[in-house]
């Protein structure tokens, strides 16, 4: 098929390129009106967990669409509530926010007209005097010097997180002037925030990775048109991407993460297929053939290999759609999207574009940095590779032995191994605490934290409370009682610090306990606390009551979302290995090197789930890779990390097994073939490999905790498996099994031969 396309592509090239170029035009367009509305920063669960459907409950029956809160600070150095200075601050940043009007501020406190301390303190009779109790120490400092501005944003989510940017901006403006500081908090400031240096990481990397990754592949091809045209196909493929995520997001929206998703992949994957090709183009070349017939023998052999290794990328990447949560749909949405543009343009473009060169491909050649370029196979012989495969070769065992044992001791680290000393990985949810100490909302809650707790409950528990939905005839005594009795068990627990306040909808079918909750609304002891209260307190409270109780709010949220990376984590691992092994095993007729293959993934995987253990969790070596320390790994990146990283490592092992394959299938001898498939694709695999080093790492020297902890795991595992996996595991487990390595039981023959290269013909 592969070979097919490329003829058609070479047959009229001009043809070719303009499609193409249409279609890059159309997609700009697309991106250019569709993206912005595509994206939402909304971190959804589908509807059959309970803190979504407790969210549909209320939308549905008591508030409608949920509305989110926001907290400016204001705090002096010197004055205190009492002087007319303070209040008169207090009241200006009040009424700036005020003045957006009501497509921007909702209403104050949940809504009502209430915003502030003095508000609050003079509202009369409006307010009864034990709510007001309740409230007031939550909106003052206990040194007066510290005042809270309540307020709830118009709109859903998406809508709040854009209208924010106006208060952030009135926030900005307002903070040191009079010697006051001014500060923003809330789920939207913080969405806000987090988007803008997410944007800012984003363009950091392709700033960083782009110059860099052409530097490597000028220094591959010792030319400026070839280093040029694999960052060409990257570009197009994300744009391509991109228009298709657009597309998609006006019919379910994507999680922002997606457009960082598609350009780091994009650039990784659609550089490192249009390497493959360009190479293997040169390579016939050199050997003699004539520019349409090296085409297509490149689309023939190079091009059956990307396309196998696109399609194990795609295959391993499906797996994370399984998953219920629209963070790693969408996530596996964007790298699925852009890998599938990244083979279109590789397999149709790329050769049409060749065919139009032909020997010009090498145009422009820097003639110092030529010679340190690729060499075929043939005039790779004695040469460094080939060096590493005769030591490699010769001592199989201590090469193997010298290489496993440190990546399975670094492993070791991920796992609870306390008689060993070793606690293992713990996993949780970063959030505003792991921001830089610049970013303004990390401030606003660190200040929150430290004057407004009241027992162990924040401003922060305020804004995130945990939701106890009663779904019943609210005016039937046993709910009543049922109601009366969960409300003293939380006062009672030693868990909860602060009565919840109730609210029956105007139907009286719907009750809503709102619990301000202690502690970080993501941390594993909050989710505990949800626990409890789905576990012990409301099926004590509501045994044989006829009414459906259901627990909401951000904490539960987190609740579910760990319950789902713990219940689809091994589902996703034997979807992954099992497809993983039945494409090897029709690729290469062996079930050997699919077995070999999966070993030799999962170690590498492992060993980088070690290693962000020992960098991010114990803090060996963050500082020299300007990394912040983290109590917990998000609890998402693990599984994420597997599926990418089992993609991208087949990649390479696709590329080189197909080598060593082409090559055994004509000579039957296997340690040549292996020194053969390790010299003619080392470079190669290494030069790509560094590419993709380059751009993860590039995204790793971000400022967010989530883009270094991805970017360096990325890197990371591509660097070991691309170097210590592919040229000692690889050669030395093959030598060591010899002709064992294509053993296929006979009762297996039926399986159908997708063999990637053909043998060469002599």
């Amino acid at each position: 098929m592969t070979e097919f396309l490329a003829e058609i592509s070479v047959r009229r090239p001009w043809v070719t390129v303009i499609v193409w170029v249409v279609i890059v035009v159309v997609g700009l367009g697309l991106v250019q009106s569709l993206l912005p509305s595509a994206t939402t920063t909304d971190f959804r669960l589908a509807g059959r967990y309970e803190s979504e459907r407790a969210a549909a409950l209320l939308e549905e029956r008591l508030r409608g669409p949920e509305r989110l809160a926001e907290i400016v600070i204001v705090q002096s150095p010197t004055l205190t509530v009492q002087d007319e200075a303070f209040r008169a601050k207090v009241e200006a940043v009040h009424q700036s926010i005020v003045s957006l009007g009501p497509d921007t501020i909702f209403g104050g406190i949940n809504g009502e007209p209430f915003f502030h301390y003095y508000q609050v303190a003079e509202a009369g009779p409006l307010i009864p005097d034990e709510v007001r109790e309740q409230v007031l120490p939550l909106m003052v400092s206990a040194d007066g010097r510290t005042a809270l501005i309540h307020y709830t944003l118009s709109g859903d989510s998406q809508e709040a997180t854009a209208n924010v940017e106006a208060v952030f901006h009135l926030v900005e403006e307002a903070n040191e002037a009079d010697d006051f500081l001014v500060l923003i908090g809330g789920d939207a400031s913080v969405a806000y925030e987090n988007n803008e240096m997410a944007q800012h990481d984003l363009e950091k990397g392709e700033r960083f990775g782009v110059p860099v990754a052409l530097l490597v592949l000028l220094v591959l091809f010792g030319a400026v048109v070839a280093t040029l045209l694999p960052l060409g196909l990257a570009i197009v493929s994300i744009v391509i991407a991109m228009a298709a995520v657009a597309i998609v997001g006006q019919y379910n929206q994507l999680v922002f993460f997606v457009t960082m998703m598609v350009v780091m992949i994009g650039l990784a994957v659609g550089i490192d297929y249009s390497l493959l090709i360009v190479s293997r183009f040169k390579e016939e070349l050199e050997r003699g053939l004539p520019v349409r017939e090296a085409v297509t023998k490149t689309g023939g052999t190079a091009g059956r290999t990307v396309f196998f290794s696109g399609a194990t990328v795609v295959l391993a990447l499906i797996g994370l759609l399984i998953v219920p949560a629209s963070f790693y749909q969408s996530l596996a949405l964007g790298a699925i999207l852009v890998v599938i543009a990244s083979l279109a343009a590789t397999l149709t473009l790329l050769p049409a574009v060749l065919a139009i060169l032909g020997p010009k491909v090498d145009f422009l050649t820097v003639p110092f940095i030529s010679r340190f370029s690729l060499k075929t196979p043939e005039a790779s012989v004695d040469g460094f590779w080939e060096s590493i495969t005769r030591a490699v070769t010769r001592f199989p065992a201590i090469s193997i032995l010298a290489v496993g044992v440190p990546m399975i001791v670094i492993t070791l680290f991920y796992f609870d191994l306390g008689f060993l000393g070793i606690d293992g990985i713990k996993t949780g949810l970063n959030d505003v605490n792991t921001f830089p100490d610049s970013a303004e909302t990390k401030e606003a809650f660190l200040l929150l934290e430290e004057e407004f707790s009241v027992g162990e409950v924040s401003p922060a528990g305020v804004l995130n409370p945990a939701e106890i939905v009663i779904d019943g005839d609210v005016n039937d005594l046993a709910v009543q009682q049922a109601i009366g009795k969960l409300q003293q068990s939380i006062v009672a627990s030693p868990d909860f610090s602060v009565p919840p306040v109730l609210q029956v909808n105007d139907a009286g079918d719907l009750a809503l306990l709102t619990l301000p909750f202690p502690g970080e609304s993501t941390s594993r002891a909050a989710t505990a606390d949800i626990a409890t209260l789905r576990e012990e307190l409301i099926p004590e409270a509501f045994d044989g009551v006829p009414a459906e109780v259901y627990v909401g709010g951000l904490t539960a949220e987190s609740a579910d979302f760990y319950g789902i990376v713990d219940r689809y984590t091994p589902i996703v691992f034997a979807f992954v290995l099992g497809l993983s092994f039945v494409i090897l095993m029709m690729v290469f007729r062996s079930i050997v090197i699919p077995l070999k293959a999966i070993i030799m993934n999962l170690l590498s995987v492992g060993t980088t789930y070690g290693l962000l253990v020992l960098v991010f969790q114990k803090g060996i070596g963050a500082s020299l890779f300007g990394f912040d320390q983290a109590e917990v790994i998000d609890a998402w990146l693990p599984l994420f990390l597997f599926t990418i990283l089992f993609g991208l490592s087949m990649d390479y092992h696709v590329f080189l097994l197909s080598r060593i394959r082409e090559r055994y299938d004509e000579t039957e001898d296997n340690t040549e073939a292996v020194a053969y498939g390790l010299r003619s694709t080392a470079g190669i695999i290494t030069g790509a490999a560094l590419i993709m080093v380059v751009v993860f790492g590039a995204f790793a020297s971000g400022e967010t905790i989530v883009n270094q902890l991805m970017g360096f795991g990325l890197a990371i595992a591509v660097l070991l498996d691309a170097t210590l996996v592919r040229s000692i595991l690889v050669p030395a487990s093959m030598e060591v099994l010899g002709r064992g390595n294509w053993y296929l039981p006979s009762w297996l023959n039926w399986v159908p031969d997708l063999r990637v290269e053909a043998p060469e013909e002599h």
